[in-house]
């Protein structure tokens, strides 16, 4: 085959121009990509969404975890320690619903009772410990599925330390709105703490979301429902850095938060209750932190 001279210049100007061609597809995959791979947020109480959770977070930090002695109603295991948390991580905005449970798990756990009833937009309660478990399982497989997550992360019940810095968001008082919690401003049945403006007493779970976020943006933190926590129950907090008592086995994991079952004062941020982690009642339930083990 032989070639002309106006074919040969046509070749090498083909040529030239792709060699000019920048590969930008594959800079933005690669961008995009790095982009996706981290979680990090910027700033406390940024939001974003990830396999279907609304998720605030909580970014790294120091903070002193329990009640000081002179906290109305305060009991003697919450002598206060001071922790630091090295990794943020996202807290889940609402507590677990019905329709999240019907979404990632199926069935329903429990029976449903008149302060509880079915409806996507309440919390899901009459669920143990390891039902929350496996809740958090399964999202972490469907969040990787899809690529929300990456793969260092995982969906999994907070520890007690995460559970209450969530909580307090940046205060030291006895709840995220001060020392007293009224009964407009979370959802628990009977006298309000420490000389709150009592509001409506519902004696049943509402809708998540019905009461004030805290400044962190989190809904519930303070009544509607207890919520599970990952550590084993012990009578001393844990404090120091990143402290996780899942292993130390003992008889009760830790709930903690407060229900419309119970006066104002279990809501308060370092209110701590024990519970046999096989049992189930309907006011409890469980929200999920997206973490970086």
């Amino acid at each position: 085959m032989s070639f002309s001279r106006r074919d040969c210049f046509l070749v090498l100007l083909a040529s030239s121009v792709v060699g000019c061609v920048e590969p930008v597809t594959q800079v933005d995959d690669s961008t995009k990509k790095a982009v996706s791979s981290s979680l990090d947020g910027s700033k406390a109480g940024d939001q974003r969404e990830v396999a279907g959770i609304q998720l605030c977070w909580c970014p790294p930090g120091k903070f002193r975890m329990g009640s000081p002695a002179n906290e109305p109603e305060r009991r003697p295991d919450e002598d206060q320690v001071l922790v630091t948390l090295t990794k943020g991580f996202w807290m889940a905005k609402y507590e677990a619903t019905q329709g999240q449970w019907k979404r990632i798990v199926g069935k329903l756990p429990g029976k449903f009772t008149a302060e509880l009833p079915e409806d996507d937009d309440l919390p899901v309660g009459n669920v143990n410990f390891a039902e929350a478990e496996a809740f958090c399982r399964k999202l972490t497989l469907l969040g990787h599925q899809s690529g929300d997550l990456p793969k260092e992360w995982e969906f999994r019940l907070p520890t007690e330390a995460q559970w209450e810095y969530a909580c307090r968001a940046g205060t030291t008082t006895a709840t995220a709105f001060g020392d007293k919690l009224s009964s407009k401003q979370a959802n628990f049945k009977g006298k309000p703490y420490n000389g709150g403006e009592e509001g409506p007493s519902l004696g049943r779970a509402a809708k998540v979301g019905s009461y004030p976020a805290n400044a962190w943006g989190l809904y519930d933190m303070h009544g509607n429902t207890f919520e599970w926590c990952r550590d084993w129950y012990h009578r001393k907090l844990p404090g120091g850095v990143d402290p996780d008592l899942y292993s130390a086995k003992a008889t009760s994991r830790v709930r903690r938060g407060g229900a419309w079952t119970d006066d104002g004062w279990p809501c308060r941020s370092a209110s701590r209750l024990r519970f046999e982690p096989e049992r189930r009642y309907d006011h409890i339930g469980f929200r999920v932190a997206a973490v970086q083990p």
